[in-house]
């Protein structure tokens, strides 16, 4: 079969379109003929967690195919089923998953729209309702409301009946996301929306951030925060890892931080909100009340081309590869 991998040095990341054997499902997993699967801008970025150290690796972070063997064990999913879900080495034309991760379809959508829905849209599950318990009527900030996490968290927000503020450099992007209920685009990369938030809020505050940019921005955050308000920290694309804290502010308005990752989470505890997932977010789903927004659908043999189309920051929303048939 063919698999994408990345030879990552210090300076570079290479593309590798290599032919490699069919993996064989372990234990609890289950083996996927991939037809789509969307990327993720931080599966890119050299010294990013995900690609710490020097070498070659097969990449790909979420999917969606049809179940074509069971490891050992698996009796939550059947052959021929299609599933949706976080995947290592998803740019493959098949690849393994956790069984537990493995999120049911709706015949309602199609492959690509599926393959851009695991990841983010979890994410943004775990950011509103997990840790961020958003309420209806709440106020939600979002920093960078046009990338992938921002949009998902924006089309989530406005399910929960939410109220959501964005950012984002581009007055296109913003343009086009009022579309999808953004009551307040705040067209800016710098640190100096602290004046519109209150202005949209009528100076109350925010009660939810969704910080997708980094340091530069985090202590502006903490301005636009209402009385009991919770901040998610999801990403770092501004490469500030490190932020001023209004103690006074955190200590006052009782304020909580807390950090979206799957860095140190175990199997165990990626798989866990997953049926969460699948009963409160994929109605939604299937009625169409959310649909992912999919820039750009390319060729399995044209990821270089998707990948320049997402580093040049063109895309609004997901860039899917189109895997087989």
């Amino acid at each position: 079969m063919q698999s994408w991998w990345m030879q990552v040095s210090d300076h570079d990341a290479v593309l590798e379109l290599r032919e490699v054997a069919r993996p064989e499902p372990g234990p609890g997993q289950i083996l996927l003929r991939l037809h789509a699967a969307a990327l993720n801008r931080g599966e890119f970025i050299l010294g990013h967690g995900l690609h710490a150290k020097p070498g070659a690796r097969q990449i790909g972070l979420e999917g969606a195919g049809e179940v074509v063997a069971l490891g050992a064990g698996v009796t939550q999913v059947n052959v021929g089923a299609r599933v949706m879900g976080r995947c290592p080495a998803a740019f493959s034309e098949y690849a393994l998953m956790d069984a537990r991760e493995a999120i049911p379809i709706p015949d309602s959508i199609a492959w690509e729209d599926a393959a851009a829905i695991p990841l983010v849209y979890q994410v943004a599950y775990d950011l509103l309702v997990l840790q961020g318990h958003l309420a209806a009527d709440e106020w939600v900030l979002i920093n960078g409301v046009s990338s992938g996490v921002g949009v998902a968290s924006l089309q989530m927000a406005k399910a929960l009946g939410a109220k959501v503020a964005g950012t984002s450099g581009s007055a296109e992007k913003l343009a086009r996301l009022r579309e999808y209920g953004l009551d307040a685009p705040i067209c800016t990369r710098d640190a100096d929306f602290h004046d519109a938030v209150m202005k949209a809020t009528g100076g109350a505050g925010v009660n939810v951030v969704v910080n997708n940019v980094g340091g530069s921005v985090f202590a502006e955050d903490l301005r636009c925060m209402a009385f009991e308000a919770r901040l998610g920290m999801v990403g770092y694309v501004d490469g500030q890892l490190k932020g001023e804290i209004d103690i006074e502010a955190l200590h006052a308005k009782r304020l909580t931080l807390f950090g979206v990752s799957n860095k140190m989470r175990t199997p165990a505890h990626r798989a866990k909100p997953v049926p969460d997932f699948i009963r409160d977010m994929l109605p939604a789903f299937a009625s169409g009340r959310i649909k992912p927004i999919v820039d750009r659908v390319c060729a399995f043999g044209q990821l270089a081309e998707a990948r320049e189309h997402m580093q040049a920051d063109r895309h609004l929303g997901k860039i899917v590869l189109a895997i087989g048939a």
